[in-house]
């Protein structure tokens, strides 16, 4: 699954002492959550949408806790493949890991915050930007070159000599 983060640069929200506010802002700057409410949607106020309530009543009480699609969807009072999607939105975040339920790890699969900790979770979403940040830089060097060798070879330009250097030859 490929990995997407929206990089915007904002203020860090440390000042706000809200974990809702904090939540619903974060989502939106690394782009989980719509940048602003959508009354088209008929789910009203954010913290009323299936992808908010995803995170805060399911993978933030509870982050050890492997949470199953059945599970999510009772919680959330909403279909499974509805789940899936939120949880696929999230996964390219690769915030969330994948859990077997049985020891063989055959049958359904369980969902949690990586690591258990979101905190440890942002570290590995961390990590992936700074490699697709790197491999951007790559290409960019790249582009460089590639311009600069299809500029035809730049004919030296010959200063003209200063004022003060032509007086001086002119008196000699």
């Amino acid at each position: 699954m490929p990995f997407e983060l929206t990089l915007r640069y904002a203020t860090p929200l440390t000042p706000l002492e809200d974990l809702d506010e904090v939540l619903k802002e974060f989502l939106r700057l690394v782009g989980y959550l719509p940048e602003h409410d959508d009354a088209r949607s008929g789910e009203g106020p954010t913290e009323a949408t299936v992808a908010y309530r995803l995170v805060r009543e399911c993978f933030l009480k509870d982050p050890r806790r492997p949470w199953y699609a059945e599970e999510m969807a009772a919680v959330l009072g909403t279909s499974k493949p509805t789940v899936y999607r939120h949880l696929n939105r999230l996964k390219v975040l690769d915030m969330l890991e994948e859990v077997a339920a049985s020891p063989d790890g055959k049958g359904r699969k369980g969902y949690r915050i990586r690591f258990g900790r979101l905190a440890q979770a942002w570290d590995f979403t961390e990590a992936n930007a700074q490699n697709a940040l790197r491999r951007y830089r790559e290409t960019v060097d790249h582009l460089q070159h590639l311009i600069d060798s299809a500029r035809p070879a730049a004919t030296p330009v010959v200063a003209a000599p200063a004022a003060g250097a032509r007086e001086r030859r002119s008196r000699a």
